[in-house]
């Protein structure tokens, strides 16, 4: 099996068994070695007391990433710190896209850059998750065949 199809394999599991990205409307738009790119719509119930997207929304968006990214290579592994600075407001009717980029690698060590942009460009929010590999993997060897 190809590696950008077990890293979709993986990718799909993931979506399988975590619900709340997929109930608030995120998407997967590709997935690769240490890379994932997710999409979401604002709708109304994301909205935030200023009438823009509430930052909890865009953090999920940008996190969602950042997990498919530090498990793309079926090696179980979470978030052990994150960071993110909002840079521009997103608003009710945007499509924000967060890509996820492995910066480094080392033994149980990941860190990924996820960049948040609207549909036009923009950026909206840098995000930055250091990753922790743990026992286990997403999906069994005779899953991935």
């Amino acid at each position: 099996m190809s590696e950008k199809k077990l890293c979709y394999k993986v990718a799909q599991k993931i979506f399988e068994t975590e619900n709340f990205a997929s109930s608030i409307g995120i998407e997967m738009v590709d997935i690769d070695d240490g890379f994932a790119k997710v999409k979401m719509e604002i709708k109304d119930s994301m909205k935030n007391g200023n009438s823009t997207c509430h930052g909890g929304a865009i953090f999920t968006l940008a996190d969602t990433a950042f997990a498919l990214a530090c498990n793309s290579r079926n090696i179980v592994s979470v978030g052990q710190f994150c960071d993110i600075s909002y840079v521009k407001p997103a608003f009710i009717g945007d499509t924000l896209v967060a890509s996820a980029t492995e910066k480094y690698l080392s033994g149980r060590t990941g860190i990924y850059d996820i960049l948040v942009t609207n549909q036009k460009f923009e950026t909206i929010a840098l995000f930055q998750g250091k990753s922790r590999a743990i026992k286990g993997l997403v999906i069994e060897e005779k899953e991935v065949s």
